[in-house]
């Protein structure tokens, strides 16, 4: 590709989607059969079918294409495998919405023409979020795109229900679960968002039967008290001993209740005694159970109340009966005090509705079976979680988990497979023919009336198929399940530990016989910077593609990788993209700055065909310092702590390379010897290059677009580059040592130039007071202090006195003095060094407060304890220099 004078101003909207366009265009995004390494696969946490991309999205979405570039790059067979989730309750309740908007709804359309509308959805608004992820420079192999409605993964979904079903797993059974009485659907526990509400405790009275005496009952759901059908008092409590196998009356009913002991009962809580309602509450649910209560349901679907309960009370909303029940035992008299009450209260995740425990027939997979495998396997250390922490709570639910119910009462979805004879006798099968097959041998005879199942599976039921239904399973011949599973990485936020990632391990061991993935990155949550979640409701949430229209996708992606430490939240502000927008400017500048001192001219040799006897102290320099970030980016990388890969990087970049080594070479450029010329342009293109190899799976638009300027004849597409690695060999520790002297001093100067006012156009005199070894280092790299730091002579030497009236700092071991007589006001400088040395004194204190601290001393590693020893050490020594010369001074 012909090289070509790059603009003054990186304009990322002209780049972006011709690079983008590009490398789908060669097949950059499908796995290679040309990469003979082992396989990298990553398979997408499916957004939902009408979801638009959120901050949220930008986070996972740039973490994992990351990856994927970077093993693109290792040489890997690479697969990136996308596609979207179905979302039943979110979909649902979306399409119910518009239809309400149209003056019609589900029951008037019927479910078919439903279905139409829902299809019609998906088609209408399904790729949307797709091609956001494009803009953001996802490279996902879109070839093998999949939804979770498609018929093969559909399929999949029947398939495994019927072998679960088969193997006695799943079964259909009365039970309390969670009820939405918006969505009028079951919902899971982990689709059950707890929230701390400001509630009342109720305290009423019910008489015993045959006395005078009443048993008081405190309940924060004065309505569930129809439903009563027991009273409860722990077998241990003295103040009810008396009372228990006697008869309780529940008010406003009538309905006699025994009121037993169970220890389950907490006699703190309340008045010690209880009221049992088995029907609405999962612990009163299980006490009943235990003691034979009868469970009574006081609701319709949509939470009013229902023809159990007394004629006054029927068809109100729950929370009207509530008031009406609270009413009326008071006007009985039945009412014996009201306090405030804090209390979590269940809401639907999805719809945000108060959440019912609510008895329902419905169908369950038993867990235990998958659960203790799951547990296993990370246990072991086959899959790793980063961080690690989520180990314990991953560990937690499964020793914890309940049956989960898989029935949703909704239409769209995967619909269950089971159909119900005349007798209401189960037939499980693949198909509505398999089903009326089963039922003609059951019956023994032919004309036999089925009627399918009316409910879908719980979308986390598809989605915990994910990494290998989308390969084709259960076609176990299929090419891709060989090559692709298991998959590699996963990266996920930690909400969905749950639902989905210790389901999709349970899956996989099930199905597969192995682990869906052998890593787990859970990456944090994006709030703002008052620590509020990123949401639409708050206006908090800025839209990823007017950033990245503004600010260009590289900005973005760099701008969340640096404040985005490993498994943390993050606080999300729109500076920090602006400073990721700086930063790809500073790239471009840098190499523009590079590209023009080559002009038209062929580019110097590569690293390996210069005379390394050329090379100057300043090039060694750079060259190790690549070196180390290199291998310091490679071990983040081994310890998935993606910040510190962008951070390491950033630094090298921004520091290194341009503010100090194309700063130390200008002079060379722009110079007469040729050769040394040549070496200095040959170098910075050297790592201009690793820059970009490095930078790419980060800032992909970018790098491509420079790449292309500084690619030799024959080397291939960044994108499908070598990804570098560090060299022993080039690493000089004592030559980094020697420029970093330089680069402090150069620093200390300018500081003091910038503090006391000296005029640029002025040049300073430099005393430098320390060892011979040291001292030489600046008399050797002096043209560098003359020209980046304006310093006039040098004097140097280990005894040299202190000038009078100078203004000084300490490098190390070295003390710097700038004569100042005539350059500036010596009373300033008196108050410079006062401010330095109570900033020094509160850096000692703090340090001093560790080493005073037990607790650190005993907790903290030993190497973390050294360095603060260390640092006191050199703080004292600092302090001893600063208030010395200001003695002299004054």
């Amino acid at each position: 590709m012909k090289r070509v004078q790059l603009g003054k101003v990186y304009e990322p909207g002209k780049v972006e989607s011709k690079w983008y366009r590009y490398w789908e265009e060669q097949s950059y995004f499908q796995p290679s059969d040309a990469n003979h390494r082992d396989a990298f696969t990553i398979v997408i946490p499916p957004p939902n079918v009408t979801g638009i991309l959120t901050m949220g999205h930008v986070l996972n979405n740039t973490i994992q294409d990351i990856l994927i570039r970077r093993a693109r790059m290792q040489g890997r067979r690479t697969l990136w495998l996308p596609g979207t989730d179905h979302a039943s309750i979110a979909t649902e309740a979306k399409i119910v919405r518009v239809l309400r908007e149209e003056g019609t709804n589900k029951a008037s359309l019927g479910r078919e023409r439903f279905l139409e509308k829902a299809w019609d959805w998906a088609h209408q608004y399904g790729g949307t979020i797709i091609e956001q992820l494009k803009r953001l420079g996802c490279t996902c192999d879109w070839s093998r795109s999949v939804f979770t409605m498609d018929e093969g993964y559909s399929n999949a979904v029947i398939e495994v229900f019927v072998r679960l079903y088969e193997a006695g797993m799943i079964y259909r059974g009365e039970r309390l679960i969670n009820w939405d009485p918006v969505g009028q659907t079951a919902l899971s526990d982990e689709e059950v968002i707890h929230k701390e509400t400001q509630g009342q405790l109720w305290y009423f009275r019910y008489p015993i039967k045959g006395s005078d005496e009443f048993v008081t009952v405190a309940t924060t759901r004065p309505e569930t008290m129809l439903g009563d059908t027991g009273v409860a008092v722990h077998p241990k409590d003295d103040r009810y001993s008396h009372l228990v196998g006697k008869t309780a009356v529940l008010p406003l009913v009538g309905r006699d209740m025994p009121i037993i002991a169970d220890d389950f009962v907490d006699p703190e809580f309340g008045t010690g005694a209880v009221k049992v309602t088995p029907a609405h509450d999962p612990n009163d649910y299980e006490l009943g159970a235990r003691h034979g209560l009868e469970s009574v349901n006081i609701l319709h679907p949509d939470a009013t109340l229902n023809d159990k309960v007394p004629e006054p009370f029927r068809g109100l909303d729950r929370f009207k009966a509530r008031e009406a029940v609270v009413s009326e035992m008071e006007r009985q008299g039945l009412v014996e005090k009201i306090e405030p009450h804090v209390h979590n209260v269940g809401y639907s995740e999805r719809t945000d509705a108060m959440v019912e425990p609510y008895l329902s027939l419905q169908w369950f997979l038993g867990m235990k079976e998958l659960a203790d495998p799951a547990r296993e396997v990370v246990d072991h250390g086959r899959i790793t979680f980063y961080p690690e922490r989520w180990v314990k709570v991953y560990h937690h639910w499964l020793t914890n988990t309940q049956d989960w119910c898989i029935s949703r009462q909704l239409w769209w979805g995967h619909r269950i497979p089971a159909w119900y004879g005349p007798d209401e006798h189960i037939f499980v099968a693949r198909t509505a023919d398999e089903a009326r097959a089963q039922a003609r041998e059951h019956y023994g005879r032919e004309d036999v009336d089925l009627r399918q199942d009316p409910d879908v599976l719980d979308t986390w039921f598809s989605s915990w198929l994910w990494p290998f239904a989308t390969m084709g399973w259960p076609e176990e011949d299929n090419p891709d399940l060989k090559r692709f599973y298991p998959t590699s990485d996963l990266v996920t936020a930690p909400d969905i530990i749950f639902f989905w990632v210790a389901r999709m391990v349970m899956a996989g061991l099930k199905f597969m016989g192995d682990i869906p993935f052998s890593t787990v990155y859970f990456n944090g949550i994006v709030r703002d910077k008052l620590g509020r979640r990123m949401s639409k409701s708050l206006g908090n949430s800025p839209d990823p593609l007017e950033i990245i229209d503004q600010y260009g996708a590289d900005a973005l992606r760099m701008g969340m990788m640096l404040i985005a430490p490993q498994g943390l939240d993050i606080l999300f502000s729109e500076e920090d993209i602006g400073l990721g927008r700086n930063y790809m400017n500073k790239i471009w500048n840098a190499a523009r700055f590079v590209l023009m001192n080559v002009g038209d001219q062929e580019l110097p040799p590569p690293l390996e065909n210069i005379d390394q006897d050329a090379l100057t102290e300043i090039d060694r320099w750079i060259l190790s310092r690549l070196q180390h970030t290199l291998f310091q980016v490679e071990e983040a990388y081994a310890r998935y702590r993606m910040n510190e890969v962008a951070r390491t990087i950033h630094d090298f970049i921004w520091s290194d390379y341009c503010d100090w080594y194309l700063e130390f070479i200008k002079s060379r450029l722009q110079g007469e010897d040729s050769q040394d010329r040549e070496v200095a342009l040959g170098v910075a293109i050297h790592v201009l290059r690793h820059i970009l190899l490095m930078i790419h799976p980060l800032a992909p638009f970018i790098s491509e677009e420079l790449w292309q300027q500084v690619k030799r004849e024959g080397e291939p597409d960044l994108i499908v580059a070598s990804y570098p690695t560090g060299s022993e060999e080039l690493i000089a520790p004592e030559c980094e040592g020697e420029i970093q002297l330089v680069r402090d001093t150069i620093s200390s100067v300018r500081a003091i130039r910038s503090e006391m006012n000296i005029d640029t156009g002025k040049r300073a005199d430099l005393v430098a007071r320390g060892p011979e070894q040291l001292t030489s280092i600046l008399q050797r790299e002096l043209p560098h202090l003359h020209r980046l730091a304006r310093v006039g002579e040098l004097t140097a030497g280990e005894n040299i006195p202190k000038p009078p009236h100078a203004a000084t700092a300490v490098v190390g071991i070295l003390e710097l003095f700038i004569p100042l007589e005539g350059l500036i006001d010596l009373s300033v400088e008196k108050e410079r060094l006062q401010k330095r040395i109570q900033e020094m004194e509160g850096r000692l204190a703090s340090v001093q407060k560790k080493l005073d601290n037990e607790n650190f001393l005993r907790r903290a590693p030993a190497e973390v304890v050294a360095h603060e020893k260390e640092k006191q050490t050199t703080y004292h020594d600092q302090l001893d220099k600063l208030q010395e010369n200001l003695k002299a001074l004054a």
